[in-house]
């Protein structure tokens, strides 16, 4: 893996982190990898504290934070961090080319 590539967040996914904090307290969007899930690993997405930890690598575009541990980077090389609003719901999701295989629902992969 080639830890000089940093994953990507598109414009649509800091839009709807921004009408997310719009309703409220600013909250930052942490993406993190953890074990687990049908296919080893899986995406950990959640809201939190605007304020980064230790180490974090922060994403940021017009005061909107994406937070990804350092733990976590290795596997998020080059990945694109995006939004999607499809009939089947609407939710974040992460394309990364580091994963050989995803199970169906997309938020666990293998490498």
């Amino acid at each position: 893996m080639d830890l000089t590539l940093p994953p990507k967040v598109t414009p649509r996914a800091f839009e709807r982190l921004a009408e997310i904090n719009a309703g409220g307290a600013a909250k930052a969007l942490r993406v993190a990898v953890e074990g687990g899930g049908c296919s080893g690993f899986q995406y950990e997405i959640t809201l939190e504290d605007i304020a980064a930890a230790e180490g974090d690598l922060v994403l940021e575009s017009e005061g909107q934070k994406v937070l990804i541990d350092q733990v976590s980077l290795p596997f998020l090389s080059n990945a694109v961090i995006d939004f999607s609003d499809e009939l089947i719901g609407a939710r974040f999701v992460i394309n990364n080319p580091n994963a050989s295989s995803s199970c169906g629902c997309g938020t666990s992969f293998s490498m």
